[in-house]
């Protein structure tokens, strides 16, 4: 038969049960506890950036993106079809005025060149012998002339005698018509010679500006030789820097291919782009501020590309301090051209998150005692400084300035 359970072992039955779910119970409520601090968004307020909305002044501008290059910078191209024989430099090298930087084979164009000369001297003693052909039946027909003029006068006087003796019976009619007649061929041979020097003498001139036209023409070729030959040597035509050089001995060279670059990279320029939305807001003379890093320097645009490509215009800024030793070629750099300004606006110290898309409307994390709420604010006009609150914030009010997307699908978070 059954026997009766003692009320001990019931106490301590029912004590283990209680142990087991009080045991269950707070596990469930310490887990609890951490999931629900776990999921509780929060940041510190050490961790983020935050900006205070005033007012005041600010400074339109349009952001671009440009790049560093030397502000003085020579392509030398090789001026022949050749092969690099020597190289004299290497890259970074400081090179002077006159140094050369490389070797081309040159024996063609050396020999095309005092052919030229050749032929040069060949056209100047030609010219000389024509010169002398020249000169030579000018001055036989000069003689001629001389011989002419003195038979005239003879002529004359013959005709003045017969004229003189038929005067006082002496002569006859005959003789004087005679003496007339052959003074007078006599003249018209003189006009005649005359008229065959002069036209001579133009001929002869002719002649010579043709010769000595041909021979300018071929001084002009003789000049370009030795030019081309000159700039063959690959010489550098000023103190810079060597950034570039063809260095591969035995490799060809097409006229006109770049075998060099010679750069004063002591002074920079900045050459930008922005969009062509933006090119009513560019102009000549407009200053700039360029932001290198931690460097932020003013500067002036001197040149606007007049063409657009793929939609985008380029601009070149010359820095007031070009010569900034913290610059090197090749840095990018962050580019804001003034072009307007309002005064008396509701401003937040500038972030480039809220401008990546220009004038509108974003969310923003807006500071409310220890928590953060997102709010939607609109902005408009942006400067290097400050970017303009159209509505949305009040003077006075703080926001984070810093990334925030991760909290993208939250309306609320903690500030510790």
């Amino acid at each position: 038969m059954d026997r009766e359970i003692p009320n001990s072992v019931k106490r301590k039955r029912i004590q283990k049960k209680l142990l087991l779910f009080g045991t269950t119970g707070v596990s469930v409520f310490v887990f609890f506890i951490i999931v629900s601090q776990f999921m509780k968004d929060s940041i510190s307020l050490t961790a983020i950036e935050v900006g205070e909305v005033s007012r005041g002044s600010i400074e339109i501008t349009v952001a671009a993106s440009g790049k560093l290059s030397p502000l003085m910078e020579e392509i030398i191209v090789s001026p022949i079809n050749s092969r690099i024989l020597e190289i004299y430099k290497n890259p970074g090298d400081i090179v002077f005025e006159g140094e050369p930087l490389l070797k081309l084979d040159l024996a063609s164009v050396e020999t095309e060149y005092r052919q030229k000369l050749d032929e040069r001297e060949i056209m100047k003693s030609k010219l000389v012998q024509l010169q002398v052909k020249l000169d030579n039946t000018i001055s036989e027909l000069e003689m001629q002339r001389q011989i002419k003029d003195m038979q005239v006068k003879q002529l004359g006087n013959d005709f003045e005698s017969e004229n003189y003796l038929d005067s006082i019976g002496a002569g006859t009619t005959d003789k004087k018509r005679r003496a007339q007649l052959a003074y007078d061929e006599a003249k018209l041979e003189q006009r005649q010679l005359d008229q065959k020097i002069e036209n001579e003498k133009r001929n002869s001139e002719a002649e010579l500006n043709i010769q000595q036209l041909e021979l300018n023409i071929f001084e002009k070729t003789v000049g370009e030789n030795a030019r081309l030959l000159k700039d063959a040597r690959i010489l550098s035509p000023k103190r810079a820097t060597l950034t570039f050089i063809n260095n591969q001995i035995g490799a060809q060279v097409t006229q006109g291919s770049e075998v060099a670059i010679v750069s004063d990279l002591s002074r920079f320029k900045v050459d930008a782009e922005v969009s062509d939305g933006h090119r009513e807001k560019l102009n000549v003379g407009s200053t700039a501020l360029v932001e290198i890093g931690k460097e932020k320097l003013t500067g002036t645009i001197n040149n606007i590309k007049p063409s657009v490509t793929n939609g985008i215009i380029q601009f070149t800024i010359i820095p007031d301090n070009s010569e900034n030793p913290n610059l090197r070629s090749g840095l990018t750099a962050d580019v804001y051209v003034l072009y307007g300004r309002k005064q008396d606006v509701l401003r937040i110290p500038f972030e480039k998150q809220f401008v990546q898309y220009g004038k509108g409307v974003y969310s923003v994390w807006v500071i409310n005692g220890n928590r953060a709420e997102k709010r939607k604010v609109s902005f408009g006009e942006s400067s290097y400084e400050y970017i303009e609150v159209v509505s949305g914030l009040s003077k006075g009010e703080k926001i984070i300035l810093s990334e925030m997307d991760k909290y993208k699908n939250r309306d609320i978070i903690e500030i510790k």
